[in-house]
């Protein structure tokens, strides 16, 4: 039995994926959404045919976008639903390895990858920090590691964080429910509060309108299958973690990454570091 993996988060997660397994999303939208992610990754220092890794490759979105990038890429969940899924998405993709293993048990051997990424996983297990350095021990000297984790809304005024407390309370009612009725009530919130919020802030930045701070504005431009898909990612996760940047930076270093940089702009807090030499 996994140490660092929360059961009942895991199936959700291959729940969502199996309901969501954003074959509908465009291409238009994924790319417009992997450049935001990886706006921050060395692509350049990458030795040619590089071979990493995608921790919590989930429906094996974001491999689709790195696999013609690299020679190799093994692709890492604690789902079979989900691997499932990432399996049938990338098909098309002969560079792909799939592995079903949790984070403490990647199956790649020590010091072995030219590169690693983990994008809104690591924040749903107990231990982030163990998570993190169990990934960055696969990592050959001077690798870059990509990691997305939740911000704890460090650089937004003190009603801001209220309002997210409120919202966080409905989470954990609605993430404790069945799944079927989890997954009813997500995609109500989606029609009822992602959308109407999403397309004023969309409306205000039409009439010149500073839109930042307005809740829920990141998807101002995305299309509804992205907010459905996401209100159940939020909302139906019942283990949920979030980090101030400093917190992120500090276990990052600690994890063994230098050279640490961070994406100024949404998502937060989206970071890079690579593996000291030992």
């Amino acid at each position: 039995m996994s140490k660092n993996s929360d059961p009942a988060t895991v199936e959700g997660f291959g729940d969502e994926w199996s309901r969501f397994d954003q074959v509908s999303l465009s291409s238009l939208e994924l790319d417009d959404r992997f450049h935001r992610y990886f706006t921050v990754f060395p692509w350049a220092s990458l030795p040619e045919k590089a071979v990493g890794f995608d921790l919590g490759c989930g429906s094996g979105r974001w491999a689709k976008c790195v696999t013609p990038r690299v020679g190799h890429l093994h692709c890492v969940d604690a789902s079979p639903e989900a691997l499932a899924v990432a399996r049938r998405n990338l098909a098309a993709s002969p560079n792909c390895e799939f592995h079903l293993a949790s984070v403490e048990s990647i199956p790649l051997a020590p010091a072995s990858m030219d590169f690693g990424y983990s994008l809104g996983v690591l924040h749903h297990v107990p231990d982030t920090a163990a998570g993190l350095r169990s990934c960055v021990e696969k990592l050959k000297p001077g690798a870059p590691f990509l990691v997305y984790l939740y911000y704890a809304f460090d650089n937004r005024p003190a009603w801001f964080r209220l309002l997210w407390s409120a919202s966080d309370m409905v989470r954990r009612i609605v993430s404790s429910t069945p799944g079927p009725l989890r997954y009813v009530l997500s995609q109500l919130l989606a029609v009822f509060v992602y959308l109407p919020l999403a397309r004023f802030a969309r409306l205000c930045e039409v009439l010149g309108l500073p839109v930042d701070l307005l809740p829920l504005s990141y998807y101002r431009r995305s299309s509804f299958y992205t907010m459905r898909t996401d209100s159940l990612d939020r909302f139906g996760t019942r283990l949920e973690q979030r980090f101030t940047r400093r917190q992120i930076l500090e276990m990052m270093e600690q994890a063994g990454l230098e050279r640490v940089v961070f994406n100024e702009a949404m998502p937060y807090w989206t970071a890079v570091g690579f593996r000291k030499a030992a």
